[in-house]
């Protein structure tokens, strides 16, 4: 019998049909439940029978500081499988740090961030901020000829980063008419990239980037790449996105490069401090595109991921290898 910790809210939703679900892939379970009061602590009886951890979707942000109080509590904590993708957060360095395994959801939401990404990219390729500032204040104001946004087809989006998520916007950007330039660590060729190349090769690919997509991980080479001097070398009038992590960006350099309208617009999901100050200049930009680290919001992502967990459940019990794991880097 497998002790598993998990949240009030998922055990409250799937906690029985995932009780018999495991017990249908052979692995008996016994759900370990978190309190519904996040100030609230499981006993210690409790935590020291867990064997595996769930951190799912609802645990964050305000269930967070309780599921990680009792995973610290969990003595016998073999693996843990988490909601999200990325795990650069030290916390799971810390995870890792015990020898406990560690497995990712990635993969699960790259439809829903890819949709949000090119929804954001045609915001600002057809100049919708205009239209709907114009609706806001009740004024019909058409573009003029010389205003007309260019058309998408033929104009190159190059991708940093070919996890599922840059995978799944490039394909839905060919079928746009893009030209597709993808970087990552391996030049091996990947289905829906026009062109790949390695990060070395970044300079001389930026002049004929008319977007630029950031969906790479945040890492020590990573953070802060995207700074003036990368800025400068995309071609007056390109696009930012960033649905990645807001530490690669230098923010105020990318402010900087839209005030002075070489950069054209920017749709950003992921900021350097999260939630995005009042204060920050980039709420009131007419050209830039702001949502709240969103961009995965889909009603059919915890199904995905509780799916997978119970794949990686089956695979753990039967000592095979896990989908996502993360190892120490």
């Amino acid at each position: 019998m497998a002790g598993l910790l998990v949240s009030h809210r998922f055990n409250a939703k799937y906690g029985a049909d995932f009780v018999a679900a495991a017990k249908n892939n052979s692995v008996d379970v016994e759900l370990l439940v978190l309190p519904a009061d996040p100030e609230a602590r499981i006993a210690d009886a409790d935590a020291a029978r867990a064997s595996v951890a769930y951190f799912s979707s609802d645990i964050f942000p305000s269930h967070t500081k309780q599921f990680f109080s009792a995973t610290r509590k969990a003595t016998a904590l073999k693996w843990m499988q988490v909601f999200n993708a990325g795990v650069d957060h030290p916390v799971f360095a810390s995870v890792l740090e015990r020898g406990v395994r560690l497995t990712t959801s990635s993969g699960t939401a790259a439809a829903p961030i890819a949709q949000t990404a090119i929804a954001g990219m045609l915001l600002l390729a057809r100049n919708f901020p205009r239209w709907l500032a114009g609706q806001r204040e009740h004024k019909w104001n058409p573009m003029l000829s010389a205003d007309f946004p260019r058309d998408l087809r033929g104009q190159t989006m190059l991708v940093y980063g070919l996890g599922p998520i840059g995978v799944e916007i490039a394909r839905l950007a060919r079928l746009l008419g893009f030209n597709t330039i993808g970087v990552r660590r391996s030049a091996a060729r990947v289905e829906h990239i026009d062109e790949m190349h390695t990060p070395d090769k970044l300079n001389e690919l930026l002049p004929k980037s008319d977007w630029l997509v950031i969906a790479c991980p945040l890492t020590d080479e990573t953070r802060g790449m995207v700074n003036a001097a990368l800025l400068a070398r995309l071609p007056r009038g390109a696009h930012v996105i960033n649905i990645s992590r807001g530490e690669v960006v230098d923010e105020a350099a990318l402010v900087a490069a839209l005030q002075s309208g070489h950069i054209a617009g920017a749709y950003l999901d992921v900021f350097m401090q999260e939630p995005l100050p009042a204060a920050s200049p980039l709420w009131d930009m007419p050209n830039v595109v702001v949502t709240p680290h969103n961009a995965g919001a889909s009603a059919g992502s915890d199904p995905r991921i509780n799916t997978l967990f119970l794949d990686n459940l089956k695979r753990w019990k039967a000592s095979q290898p896990l989908i996502n794991e993360v190892t120490k880097s």
